[in-house]
């Protein structure tokens, strides 16, 4: 895929894991969903959506369509997907299985073990980030939590991202050290970086490596979908690999 096209994963993973994120160029979807709209569930027309899907898997050379999961903002984690399961991450132990999860302002976590042999996407928007999504999917690694690589795709940023109390509630309720994620702003809200409480829930949780972040999809409406600032928008595809 083009390079304007595609954000390929920056990460010590070894050369058998192919992984990264789409961006909203080089499909043939039209209106708000201009261009390469990934999702089926958005109000595309689906012949649109097929083709869209199948330039991803052409042009990134991918072996197989990508396990698309039914995402409901939880931490359930699907061992060796198919496709429409009901999750927000996914993971493998096989080769050829492209596990994936569809953004368009919550943030993507690719991860994988050091050897190749295991790896997974995460869908981590506030509420499963809070409830604990990345915790799950790392604990369903064989491999120990130090052994792990993780990829933070591109997301809402801090600048753009306003939630309330009950979002910073969430995460500082279960750790305080949350609240230096989030900054008061003028109208009595808060500024939250989920780049941050990613790297946060990450660190604890005992990986080492993380790569990635601060790519913003709400600043960026050439190059990405963002629903919190268009509402009505098509899906980036974030996805992970491996080929032997």
């Amino acid at each position: 895929m083009a390079a304007e096209n595609f954000i390929a994963a920056n990460w010590p993973a070894p050369g058998t894991i192919v992984a990264g994120c789409t961006t909203r160029t080089g499909g043939v979807s039209e209106g708000p969903y201009e261009s390469l709209n990934i999702g089926g569930h958005v109000g595309d027309d689906p012949a649109a959506v097929v083709e869209n899907r199948r330039r991803l898997v052409a042009t990134c050379e991918l072996p197989n369509e990508p396990c698309w999961l039914n995402q409901v903002h939880g931490t359930d984690v699907v061992i060796e997907p198919g496709k429409g399961d009901d999750g927000d991450a996914a993971l493998t132990r096989e080769t050829g299985v492209v596990c994936t999860v569809m953004i368009a302002d919550c943030l993507p976590v690719l991860i994988c073990s050091d050897d190749g042999q295991e790896i997974a996407a995460a869908h981590a928007g506030w509420r499963g980030l809070a409830a604990g999504v990345l915790e799950s999917t790392i604990a369903a690694f064989n491999a120990a939590p130090g052994q792990l690589f993780a990829w933070l795709g591109p997301a809402i940023s801090q600048s753009a991202f306003e939630v309330g109390d009950e979002v910073r509630d969430a995460f500082v309720g279960l750790d305080k050290d949350a609240s230096a994620s989030f900054l008061p702003n003028d109208n009595g809200r808060w500024q939250a970086d989920l780049f941050g409480l990613a790297r946060q829930r990450l660190e604890m949780a005992g990986i080492g490596s993380i790569s990635g972040g601060g790519l913003c999809t709400y600043s960026n409406p050439e190059r990405f979908f963002s629903y919190r600032r268009d509402g009505q928008c098509g899906r980036m595809a974030a996805f992970i690999c491996r080929l032997t």
